[in-house]
């Protein structure tokens, strides 16, 4: 019988549901009182009349570019640029870096990021130890999963990154339970171990992350006695989805709200489409609201086998940033939304750059149900007039761009 971290991860759907509306009001409020970025972000906003997914579309989407901008500007004041509502000394435990530099805090609930939730659909439990190979330095990978950990009544060894054989020699003398870290390093490891002779019998399990877990990879910690789960996450948010026993997708953690939205919008996406992820936490410390990842997903029809009741993603498909620079000019998914946005008859919109380089060319290929007279011609001039480029038009029948989240396509050769 499958093990469940706790009754959320069953209760019915739309028990869920009811249950994240009823707590976003406070939520947006409170980001509105205590966050001085999000008072300017959601000016004017009625947080009690954001009861439901269709007011949450309505909100503004903070990207993470935005985010760092408005860091940036603010950095003699305010590290965090407005979005943290603790201060330091008893509020914040830590602050951390990542690229940018964007700054985070960390709040001193146990568990902060809430990955122990990804942790027992792992396998892991209480009494046993971790062996943690995130980075401590800068950013929050390591703490993340150490804090996960000791909820679930873990003991932890802090392994870091590098030092390989230190690694083998670790894990041979103190037999942890399992590796949590990047799945390329597990794989060196126990490639290491193979090379020192040195048999690891107890590390049977991980959860890794940060980086891809293609099935080949998979199938090779299968063959070294190791059950490989991945979870999705950012320093930002925590925990957004998790796999299980299953592999059948990721299952979206319990404490956050997530929607899919066309790529360079704040516009959700009919379910199946990949779209960017977009996540609305809880955490007071930081409470990011509609924060727009990067990350491309999709939805999966359908509950998860081993029970969990929870909304199914595709997992990680690739990037939002589509930005590319065409005759020397930047053009953003956001123009391109903007085209589409328009003219009614668009269904959807996708721009080819294609060309060798120093002559490229464009192509906005847009469905459409309608072929009315003069429709591609009024397109191009609005591709014009938006990116101060020109461009030829091609109108196709609704289905005809593929699923793949991509507003702007690269198709240039670089040879």
């Amino acid at each position: 019988m499958t093990e469940f971290y706790d009754a959320l991860e069953t209760r019915s759907p739309d028990e869920r549901e009811a249950a994240l509306m009823a707590a976003l009001p406070a939520q947006v409020a409170q980001a509105q009182q205590r966050s001085r970025a999000f008072a300017e972000i959601l000016a004017g906003v009625d947080a009690a009349g954001v009861t439901s997914r269709a007011a949450l579309a309505r909100l503004p989407v903070t990207r993470k570019s935005a985010l760092l901008a408005r860091q940036q500007a603010e950095r003699a004041r305010d590290a965090f640029g407005g979005f943290s509502t603790g201060r330091y000394g008893s509020a914040l435990a830590r602050v951390f870096s990542s690229p940018g530099p964007i700054y985070e805090p960390q709040g001193t609930r146990a568990d902060y990021w809430r990955m122990a939730r990804a942790l027992y659909a792992a396998g892991f439990r209480a009494g046993e130890l971790v062996h943690n190979c995130f980075s401590y330095h800068f950013v929050p990978a390591g703490l993340m999963m150490e804090t996960a950990a000791h909820a679930l009544g873990c003991t932890v060894f802090p392994g870091g990154t590098g030092q390989t054989e230190q690694q083998v020699q670790a894990m041979a003398d103190l037999r942890p339970a399992g590796y949590v870290g990047t799945p390329s390093f597990l794989r060196l490891i126990l490639e290491k171990a193979a090379e020192m002779q040195v048999p690891l019998p107890s590390v049977t399990k991980a959860l890794v992350s940060a980086e891809a877990l293609p099935p080949s990879l998979r199938t090779w910690f299968a063959e070294h006695g190791v059950a490989a789960t991945q979870c999705y996450g950012t320093a930002d948010l925590g925990l957004i989805a998790y796999e299980t026993e299953a592999r059948e997708g990721l299952v979206l953690d319990e404490g956050v709200i997530v929607e899919i939205v066309r790529p360079g919008t704040g516009d959700p996406v009919p379910e199946g489409e990949v779209g960017e992820l977009v996540v609305t936490t809880f955490n007071t410390d930081y409470p990011l609201i509609r924060f727009g990842t990067g990350d491309l997903s999709a939805v999966l029809p359908g509950p998860c086998p081993t029970g969990r009741t929870n909304t199914r993603i595709k997992g990680w498909m690739g990037r939002a940033d589509q930005t590319t620079k065409v005759r020397g000019m930047f053009v953003h998914p956001e123009q391109v939304a903007e085209i589409a946005r328009r003219f009614p008859q668009v269904l959807k919109a996708r721009l080819i750059v294609s060309g060798e380089m120093a002559s490229d060319q464009m192509q906005l290929q847009v469905e459409t149900r309608e072929t009315a007279a003069g429709l591609a011609e009024q397109l191009a001039t609005a591709l014009r007039d938006v990116t101060k480029l020109r461009g030829e038009v091609t109108l196709l029948a609704p289905g005809s761009l593929a699923n793949d989240g991509k507003v702007i396509e690269d198709a240039r050769s670089y040879q």
